[in-house]
């Protein structure tokens, strides 16, 4: 009889479904707030370099995360390829984060330092020169236009903002990090230094 009266009352039901998936949500999200591992850095973390910095956001951009994850699940198929499991101690100064869960092309959580800096160039410069069956677009542009050093100090307090522990002589020295610099430099930087910090600990 109980059944009967939610299920034909559908207000009730509403109410109801609604309980349910707020006490999941507590359930899973209350612990994980206030457990370490996911709140702290892992050992050696630091915020990324002006250059760093400026090529991971000409890869938000470009719309690299659209097709590539940073998020190597902990399954054996998974680490077998691409290395390390990820864990959420390496992501604490990412704003935003780019897991991702679309693999058109490989997982990138692993790839700083597996590839030389020419061997991405040529990559991003025309990717079937390295990879004959790509389907990944070319980024020309990337060697013709040169960084703007003026925003990536403003970059850099809003991050501080947020919790990201730059320091006074991190932003003040920001724009002589990237000036004089193209675009490739940058992403190319941000690419190489991805993951690297838990392979060494390996």
């Amino acid at each position: 009889m109980k059944h009967e009266t939610i299920e034909t009352n559908i207000g009730l039901m509403i109410i109801l479904v609604v309980i349910a998936l707020l006490f999941g949500t507590l359930v899973e999200l209350v612990p994980l707030i206030f457990d370490r591992s996911t709140n702290e850095p892992i050992a050696g973390l630091k915020p990324l370099p002006a250059l760093e910095l400026e090529g991971r956001d000409i890869y938000i951009r470009e719309g690299c995360n659209n097709c590539h994850s940073q998020m190597v699940r902990p399954l054996r198929a998974e680490t077998e390829r691409y290395g390390h499991y990820s864990v959420a101690g390496e992501f604490v100064y990412d704003h935003p984060f780019l897991w991702g869960s679309k693999r058109t092309g490989p997982d990138l959580a692993r790839v700083g330092k597996r590839y030389s800096d020419d061997w991405h160039r040529a990559h991003l410069y025309n990717p079937r020169d390295v990879v004959p069956e790509s389907n990944m677009p070319s980024f020309p542009w990337l060697f013709e236009n040169d960084l703007d050093p003026d925003g990536t100090a403003g970059k850099m307090r809003a991050l501080r903002a947020v919790g990201v522990p730059y320091t006074d002589e991190d932003i003040a020295g920001a724009a002589e990090a990237v000036a004089g610099r193209q675009e490739i430099d940058a992403l190319v930087a941000y690419l190489q230094q991805l993951g690297t910090l838990l392979q060494a600990r390996r």
